[in-house]
């Protein structure tokens, strides 16, 4: 059998409010919790680590269903570790968010009428860590509203000191080892933000825009090329066409002229031209369009900025100082006056980049840059996955990361922000460059400046599963606690995160992984599976959920649809229906303390129990192997859902049901059945913890006198099984559910009796005879008992006298309407499915429906006729 995991501290109290109130007691559990320290790990304890990393907040954020999801889970799986004895660690922390941040305070200063170029760049920096100190961090104090176990006193931020050293110690190492250089290329430039962002950091989107034919050239040397850029056209270097495209064969190697300047430009010959598509010449921009570059770079052309940081037109001309989009339109109007445009066309929908922080369309973008040379890091990356060092969970996302590592560009790691990791380079007045490691001076003296650059924000998230450890230190956290037992994290930042991480980690820490297992989740949706958005009117803030039907409602809604690495539909009314499974939960356990239940003692030995004693605890031991099995296998909504029906099922509405006869006639039965009833909510509760840790913290303690369950042992499949009780409580389940829906066809009320014979002789259920009839509301057979209906299940007759409770003339005849109605419905369905003309223009989902219809009909004329069988002749 399982067993208490701890001995009661104190005699437990039988005494529950009446009702479930969340508001009143999770704050208090919530404290009491870390200021007893459950939360902490010790780097020195001899227990078995098992380690997980918050995917790091941004500080300019707050809690929503995303976050919720995530936390929900981590802390199931956390707070279960704890239970088995392995020192958890659940680190928390957040992220400087450089671009988010920088935004979130420069808009504070727009409302005094100031920029952060008035401040300057030291005092801006101040101000914006002044802000994080006020007003960053409130997700901090919603993770405690939700119940988050993880170890505050070990909270970090990836600009605090330790782990700004370890990004400077990263950064020296790459750079000393030839992975970090300096190079001018084309980068995705927002012109709001004023920043180079990475390729995982473009939001693309359907524009309408305009696609422009125009004439280059003069004469017989006329060439058309099309764009929806217009304006760039002031810095093409060139016309390419495709070295075998016969039509323009005369032109390659000669120069035509570029209309509105007095510039001409070659026409180049180059493989990557698709001759089929548009006219099979293309205008080339090498400092405005990447594939222009490589273009650029293969034929030696020059590269001319004609927009500059904020997206304005630098040629000079009538066009300068146009913003571009200006600058488009204008463009295209001289070039209509010169008639040299074939060709327009409005809307052309294509692709655009936008800023995934402010939304602005991106502008490519000819830029010097640091970036991070990243083929070897992520064939490591690849490596460890392919090796079987690291397991990816659900395994069909396995292709997907290496779509991801095998396919990466390099990586441009530079911002031209001010709130960030500065880069730790310095120049020198006659070119010189020094990278500075921690523990080294930076060069000093007149022309020496550092790089004003800041680095990605995911170079140091990149770092997060060691840099929280105090790396580059050999500390006692990283010896204990890295590499991280997992991650959870989802799908989504398989680019953003998981790769960087998993590059990172082998390449600072000798060939470790980070993680031995990346658990992907999906993502949160509205109950219609649409994407919860602001600008959809459907975004959902988790504390009003909260607020309203408590946090454990909310994690155990949330648990229920997680299923690995797909997305999670959550609507407000299945956050209503978990609510009413914690009141369940608190009712029927108020319920079984009232009637003594009781885990003082040991359990009595199963020859003194019941077959309803010996069927739970052999159902309790099936569930606890069960729920085991799928958190190995991070199923939590098979988990949840296997609990919820165990609880709600079995033990509350048969256990407790089937037993309450027991406990009414007393003696040594009901004492065996209130210590087995015991047990069985200590285990349940213990079970449903890490997924509902308030209302059981609350009821488990009450139970047992324990201290806390959050410290208490995980349950333990014992091995106890017994198949035959299981069959005979089944086949009474059987007999009740028949009856039951017997009477509800009949029309009779839940609470009405009925005058009933069990025919149980020789059978396991003469034992069960008192809990049917009160489960089934049946009278003894009593004089003048006349069987006007007789129901053999299972092997058991049940007849029962209804003659006093229904009017079986009206009876039958309102069964006999329906029947007729429902023939009717099968007669116009099959006609109109035996109907070829129908069919042949019908769409596929009318007839569908029409097929769903018949056999709807079908099934209400069987389940009818079986009702009219079941009454007396009239």
């Amino acid at each position: 059998m399982t067993e208490n995991s701890q001995q009661p501290q104190s005699a437990p109290t039988t005494e529950l409010p009446t009702q479930y109130t969340p508001a009143e007691v999770e704050g208090e559990l919530y404290e009491r919790w870390v200021e007893r320290g459950y939360f902490e790990a010790d780097a020195k304890s001899d227990k078995p680590p098992f380690t997980v990393v918050i995917p790091p907040p941004n500080v300019t954020g707050s809690l929503h269903l995303g976050h919720a999801f995530e936390h929900t889970l981590i802390d199931a799986l956390t707070r279960r570790k704890r239970m088995q004895g392995f020192e958890t660690l659940w680190q928390p922390g957040m992220d400087h968010a450089g671009i988010a941040t920088q935004n979130v305070v420069e808009r504070e200063l727009a409302k005094e009428g100031k920029s952060r170029h008035d401040l300057g760049r030291e005092a801006f920096v101040e101000r914006v860590w002044q802000w994080k100190d006020e007003s960053g961090g409130q997700i901090a104090g919603q993770m405690r509203r939700l119940g988050d176990g993880v170890a505050w006193d070990r909270d970090r931020f990836t600009m605090d000191e330790g782990l700004s050293r370890a990004v400077q110690t990263v950064f020296k190492k790459m750079y000393d080892d030839g992975l970090i250089y300096r190079a001018e290329r084309i980068i995705n430039w927002c012109p709001r933000c004023l920043t180079a962002i990475s390729d995982i950091e473009v939001d693309y989107q359907d524009d309408d825009g305009e696609l422009v034919s125009m004439k280059y050239g003069d004469g017989e040397e006329t060439i058309v090329v099309a764009t929806t850029r217009a304006e760039t056209m002031l810095g093409d270097t060139a016309v390419a066409v495709h070295p075998d495209d016969e039509r323009y064969a005369h032109l390659i190697g000669k120069r035509i002229k570029l209309p509105l300047t007095d510039r001409s430009i070659p026409v180049v010959a180059d493989t990557h031209v698709d001759p089929e598509f548009g006219t099979g010449a293309v205008k080339v921009t090498p400092a405005h369009d990447p594939n222009d570059f490589a273009i650029g770079e293969r034929h030696d052309l020059e590269s001319i900025e004609v927009l500059d940081e904020r997206g304005i037109i630098t040629a000079h001309g009538p066009f300068q100082g146009l913003d571009r989009f200006e600058a488009r339109s204008a463009i295209v109007a001289a070039l209509r006056a010169e008639g040299r445009i074939v060709a327009e066309k409005r809307p052309y929908v294509h692709s655009v980049g936008h800023c995934s922080r402010c939304k602005t369309t991106l502008e490519p973008r000819l830029s010097l840059q640091w970036w991070v040379k990243v083929e070897p890091l992520a064939k490591a990356a690849g490596d460890a996955v392919r090796d079987g060092r690291v397991n990816i969970h659900p395994a069909d996302l396995t292709q997907r990361y290496f779509d991801w590592v095998d396919n990466l560009n390099d990586w441009c790691i530079s911002r031209q922000l001010w709130w960030g990791h500065r880069i730790p380079v310095w120049h020198g007045p006659n070119g010189e460059t020094v990278c500075v490691g921690p523990d080294e001076q930076p060069p000093t003296g007149e022309g020496w400046s550092q790089d004003t650059d800041v680095l990605d924000t995911w170079f140091s998230s990149g770092l997060w599963p060691f840099s929280t450890m105090g790396w580059p230190e050999r500390t006692d956290d990283l010896a204990k606690f890295y590499p991280n037992s997992v991650l959870v994290t989802g799908y989504d930042l398989i680019f953003f995160w998981v790769a960087r991480m998993m590059m990172f980690g082998l390449y600072a820490m000798d060939g470790e992984v980070p993680f031995r297992t990346i658990a992907f989740h999906g993502m949160v949706r509205d109950e219609h599976g649409k994407k919860m958005s602001k600008s959809f009117g459907n975004a959902v803030n988790p504390l009003d959920w909260m607020d309203k039907y408590g946090s454990d409602a909310l994690r155990f809604t949330l648990a229920r649809g997680a299923n690995p690495g797909t997305d999670v539909p959550i609507g407000e009314d299945w956050v209503q229906g978990s609510r009413n499974f914690a009141n369940k939960i608190w009712n029927a356990t108020r319920f079984a303390l009232m009637n003594g239940a009781t885990v003082e003692g040991p359990l009595p030995d199963a020859s003194k129990m019941s077959s309803t004693d010996r069927w739970i605890l052999s159902r309790l031991n099936s569930v606890v192997a069960e729920v085991d099995a799928y958190y190995e296998d991070y199923q939590f909504a098979k988990l949840s859902d296997a609990l919820f029906h165990f609880a709600w099922d079995e033990v509350f509405d048969w256990y407790v049901e089937l037993s309450k006869t027991t406990f009414q006639a007393g003696g040594e039965a009901a004492e065996v059945s209130k210590r087995v009833l015991g047990e069985v909510l200590d285990v349940t509760l213990r079970l449903l913890h890490p997924v509902v840790p308030f209302v059981t913290e609350t009821l488990w303690t009450t139970l047992t006198g324990g201290e806390s369950v959050v410290i208490a042992e995980w349950p333990s499949d014992s091995g106890f099984r017994d198949a035959d009780a299981e069959r005979e409580i089944e086949t009474v389940q059987s007999v009740v559910t028949e009856v039951r829906r017997f009477r509800a066809d009949q029309g009779l009320q839940p609470g009405q009796r009925v005058p009933a014979r069990l025919t149980l002789t020789g059978s396991a259920l003469a034992a069960h005879e008192a809990a049917v009839r009160q489960l089934l509301r049946l009278q003894p057979e009593g004089e003048g008992f006349s069987a006007t209906a007789t129901l053999p299940v299972a092997g058991v007759e049940v007849a029962l006298d209804l003659s006093g409770v229904i009017d079986f003339a009206a009876e039958r005849k309102r069964l006999a309407k329906d029947l007729a109605a429902a023939e009717k419905e099968k007669a116009q369905a099959n006609a109109k499915l035996g109907n070829e003309a129908f069919l042949a223009k019908a769409p596929d989902h009318v007839v569908d429906k029409i097929r769903g219809r018949l056999a709807k009909a079908d099934e209400d004329i069987a389940r009818i006729q079986a009702q009219l069988e079941k009454l007396p002749p009239a």
